[in-house]
């Protein structure tokens, strides 16, 4: 079932829509301000995020801001929904990479059909990459990456190879996207929302993709500890590096080795 994350701190205008969507079939979650949104959509991870702008505790931008910014989150369609409706107001919100916006008050027909385009084309935009990306040897394991096959995980996307062979080259470094832009010339917002659109997923996500990949390769080829592979990977945090590696295995890097050592 396609889940839903509603981020409204006016209850009437929350349960409007939090039955209008379960009345179409999907999951409704509600979040009641933008940190309470946060939380839920780390949790959740939802198809779809429908969120104000004006809200205690944090607004519609610190919420879409951080969430572009967690490789988890960051790919989620996001559609603000505010009575602010000036040009610059919108601007902003594109400029950070919404995906629409929807003035107060609209109709539950515009609600309906700004999601199913959405959704619509983010679903477009994952059978574009799967179709582009490189096919796995039947003889390599996705999880256990040799050095070759860890290149592989980018991307090759000819209008977005200066972008990739930037982040090959530097992925060992503590590179940022705004490190990115720089290196290609673009500003950061423009290029978020570039490779977002032609490859799903946001600058970042490919960084930690490729940090990941090597982080396999090397727990599998060397006998370096965990904290020495996240300095060789560009990680100036361990604490970053242990909960990053979690969230994509779900498991620590020295339980990840032993299983790896057994089978």
């Amino acid at each position: 079932m396609t889940k839903i994350l509603v981020i409204e701190d006016e209850p009437e205008s929350r349960d409007i829509f939090l039955d209008s969507l379960k009345a179409e079939g999907f999951e409704a979650i509600a979040a009641e301000n933008g940190l309470v949104g946060i939380q839920q959509a780390q949790e959740h991870l939802p198809d779809l995020v429908l969120c104000d702008i004006m809200m205690p505790e944090l607004d519609g931008y610190g919420v879409l801001n951080a969430l572009r910014q967690n490789p988890l989150t960051a790919t989620i369609p996001f559609i603000f929904l505010s009575a602010k409706s000036t040009k610059t107001e919108v601007r902003q919100g594109m400029n950070l990479g919404a995906d629409d916006y929807l003035t107060k008050p609209s109709t539950v027909e515009d609600l309906l059909e700004a999601i199913a385009t959405r959704l619509e084309k983010q679903a477009t935009m994952r059978q574009c990459y799967v179709a582009q990306s490189p096919p796995v040897p039947e003889s390599q394991s996705t999880d256990a990456d040799t050095s070759a096959d860890s290149q592989s995980i980018l991307p090759t996307c000819p209008q977005l190879k200066e972008v990739f062979d930037f982040i090959e080259a530097n992925y060992h470094q503590s590179i940022t996207l705004c490190d990115v832009a720089q290196a290609v010339g673009y500003s950061a917002a423009y290029l978020t929302d570039l490779v977002r659109r032609q490859t799903g997923k946001p600058v970042n996500h490919w960084i930690v993709e490729r940090r990941m990949a090597a982080v396999r390769t090397l727990l599998l080829e060397t006998n370096q500890s965990a904290n020495q592979i996240a300095e060789a990977v560009g990680y100036q945090n361990e604490g970053h590096f242990f909960r990053q590696f979690r969230q994509y295995h779900g498991t620590t890097p020295q339980a990840w080795r032993k299983a790896q050592q057994i089978e």
